[in-house]
């Protein structure tokens, strides 16, 4: 079997949760000794998992972040103010404990696994580092595909397996990061393709662009799209064309939690692509999907609208790493507390409204 026949058994596997427990978690929620639907949004997000978890007793105690790093060749046209190298230098960074994500899992108690699946360089031994490279980064899509289609169905097919160790593993809640300097205008090309809209209603600053900047990145992503001509239909050839290494891992993270029946959070705007990516392959993905948070790059809004979800949290970031997913995996955390541990009107004794 190729790895993109791999790709389409995987997808196939993501099954529809069922509606019948949706309705549980909704009477179990309407039960519980407060005013109906009075913690908003908190409820929706434990009846999301119940339903996925088919209880009414969810749980997600168990976090994880699948934390991808890969390189871009586009990165060479200045479409960031960072240099290439940061990409590995952020992943000594994380394997030490000093970026954000460190904090922010250590704060939701979600463990990090750590992904070298394309950075160009050759890193050294690093505490906790999986070594999963399919290639030393991606091809400049300004001058054709960003990589072949059986190195993105192959990158996919890592991010699954790592979803599908962690779910072995215990993870009840897994969280896509990602790391690779240039990638915010690969995701900005694969969100014009799956979105079906022009550049100019995606690209943003990224790590920090001034208006010229963005101007460049912006002529850098058309002519990406003019030279490649990615199908919207084929979201796999659209990885390939115009996405990362760690993109396609994110779409196989997310691919891989639902296919294994795990609830699972995007970031931001990269891995919200890796994700649309991930749906246009398993539409019945958005079951187990969550948002986590509207980032302040303007693709975003069309990315989230594609995927038809509401983000857990809108707080004007826009730093990937899975900062995002680590702070709404927390409030998730939080509702389905409220919904397991909380007691009914009838087990507390407490009279219910009056009709």
């Amino acid at each position: 079997m190729t790895p993109e026949d791999r790709v389409s058994a995987l997808a196939a596997r993501v099954a529809p949760t069922d509606p019948a427990w949706h309705e549980r978690a909704w009477e179990r929620l309407d039960a519980l000794t407060k005013p109906p639907r009075s913690l908003g949004r908190l409820e929706a997000l434990a009846a999301k998992v119940a339903t996925v978890q088919r209880t009414v007793t969810p749980s997600v105690e168990d976090k994880t972040i699948v934390l991808m790093a890969g390189d871009h060749g586009v990165a060479k046209h200045g479409v960031s103010p960072y240099p290439q190298e940061v990409t590995a230098q952020m992943v000594a960074n994380f394997a030490s404990g000093g970026a954000a994500i460190s904090q922010l899992a250590r704060w939701c108690g979600a463990d990090i696994r750590l992904v070298d699946v394309g950075v160009a360089s050759a890193l050294p031994e690093l505490p906790g580092l999986l070594r999963r490279k399919i290639a030393r980064g991606t091809a400049d899509m300004t001058a054709g595909p960003a990589m072949k289609r059986e190195e993105a169905a192959a990158a996919v097919l890592v991010g699954a397996e790592l979803a599908a160790e962690a779910a072995r593993a215990g993870a009840t809640l897994i969280g896509a990061g990602e790391m690779g300097i240039g990638n915010s205008t690969a995701a900005s090309a694969l969100a014009a393709v799956l979105c079906e809209c022009d550049a100019s209603g995606v690209v943003g600053p990224g790590t920090g662009l001034d208006a010229e900047g963005m101007a460049r990145k912006e002529a850098v992503v058309r002519l990406a799209l003019a030279v490649n001509r990615p199908d919207p239909a084929d979201s796999l050839g659209a990885l390939a064309a115009v996405g990362g290494l760690e993109i396609a891992g994110l779409a196989g993270v997310v691919l891989g939690s639902a296919a294994t029946g795990v609830c699972v959070v995007a970031d931001g705007f990269i891995s919200g692509a890796a994700a649309l990516a991930a749906l246009r392959m398993a539409p019945a993905v958005r079951d187990y999907l969550f948002a986590s948070h509207r980032s302040a790059e303007p693709g975003h809004a069309r990315v989230l609208c594609a995927l038809d979800l509401q983000p857990v949290l809108d707080l004007d970031m826009r730093l990937g790493e899975g900062s995002g997913a680590a702070l709404a995996m927390g409030i998730v955390d939080a509702a389905c507390r409220v919904m397991s541990g909380m007691r009914t009107f009838a087990e507390a004794g407490v009279s219910e409204a009056r009709a």
